[in-house]
């Protein structure tokens, strides 16, 4: 089986790890302060927090930024069901957006549409699949109404925008977030990032992520607050793993334009990549053809030895926001087309050229058997 991603974890990683653990030190300490520093440099910001999980990340920013009961929160219509959940959890509403339909990310269009006709508290852009949103665009809505913009940068680590890296928002009281999921470009097993240049959010952020907790000396709980800190271990294996981010991008870069040319002149449509982007490539998600969906060839990619899996999800429709929002097919259309034909397909550092044209050839099968079953040429 030609699986869907593999971490890279080489020796350093093993013995940042093991090392950690020798010591008994194990939770919140000097390998984090470490972590949140060089993460800090490679996104561009004054501040880096670290917690649990790219869904603690987003759920922290958001508090951070006083986002409360009441509350709209514009965020794309695709994306994994934490984006969603996180504003939920808040006890604000998700205000869904829909999506373009050529890189699967926010709809500028859209959005100005959204926020001309509801009062917003924060927009949360997904840079989907490690391709950055149109942040030009989101930023300069987002200065119009006076918003802040919280980037969901789960997958784009390393990526950038008309020059601008992942996560520095540049709008003020703008935050990004990140996870290090093992699917990630560098990985922590679990755990997350916030960044930000703004002092108030970065210390409101720490506290959160700490029962509430103040810094310094003296300790003081002057909020209530989760426990979302991240081990040492974890920390120490995100520093060997940052240390490879660079290799890691260019293996994950070249993988992707030879899929580009293994598609050329097929029924596939190859992830886009706008002039203005540099894509991590944190998933590899193509298009299938008209009437075909990705559900179907999952089990037939499987059946041929090849791990795939859908691009994401279309949030508004999953059960429990169709419920309680009233969403329904055609509320979206550019999401319920993207959602239906995007195939997630195998990529990561040491696949093989070989690989690679087997997975090609495999998906190619696949369409042309499911053509002739339906009839179509």
């Amino acid at each position: 089986m030609i699986r869907l991603s593999i971490p890279v974890i080489e020796d350093d990683d093993l013995d940042a790890v093991r090392g950690v653990l020798e010591t008994g030190y194990l939770v919140q300490g000097r390998h984090v302060a470490e972590f949140e520093a060089a993460v800090a440099d490679v996104a561009g910001t004054r501040h880096a927090v670290a917690v649990s999980s790219g869904t603690a990340a987003l759920h922290v920013a958001l508090l951070a930024l006083g986002v409360a009961p009441g509350d709209a929160v514009a965020t794309a219509a695709y994306s994994w069901i934490a984006t969603a959940n996180v504003i939920e959890l808040c006890g604000a509403r998700p205000l869904f957006v829909d999506v373009d339909p050529t890189t699967g990310n926010m709809s500028s269009a859209a959005l100005e549409r959204a926020l001309e006709h509801t009062s917003v508290r924060a927009v949360m852009p997904v840079h989907a699949f490690g391709l950055m949103a149109d942040m030009d665009a989101v930023n300069s809505l987002a200065a119009v109404h006076h918003i802040p913009v919280v980037e969901d940068a789960a997958c784009a680590l390393g990526a950038t925008w008309s020059g601008r890296r992942a996560g520095a928002a540049h709008n003020p009281g703008g935050m990004g977030c990140f996870s290090f999921h093992p699917r990630k470009a560098v990985t922590t097993g679990e755990g997350g990032m916030v960044v930000t240049d703004d002092d108030a959010l970065a210390d409101a952020a720490r506290q959160l992520r700490n029962h509430g907790q103040t810094g310094g000396t003296t300790v003081e709980f002057v909020r209530p607050g989760f426990n979302y800190r991240m081990t040492d271990f974890q920390a120490a294996l995100g520093v060997t793993q940052l240390a490879k981010l660079d290799r890691v991008i260019a293996a994950r870069r070249e993988a992707a334009a030879r899929y580009h040319g293994l598609f050329r002149g097929t029924p596939i449509t190859p992830p886009a990549e706008p002039a203005q982007a540099q894509s991590v490539y944190q998933s590899y998600v193509v298009g299938l053809p008209d009437g075909l969906r990705n559900t179907d060839v999952v089990p037939a990619m499987r059946d041929r030895g090849v791990e795939t899996t859908i691009g994401t999800w279309h949030m508004p429709l999953a059960a429990y926001y169709r419920d309680r929002y009233g969403h329904r097919e055609g509320d979206f259309p550019s999401t319920d087309a993207v959602f239906v034909r995007s195939l997630t397909l195998p990529l990561y550092p040491g696949i093989t050229p070989g690989q690679q044209e087997e997975v090609a050839a495999a998906l190619v099968a696949c369409v042309e058997a499911a053509a002739a079953a339906a009839g179509r040429p």
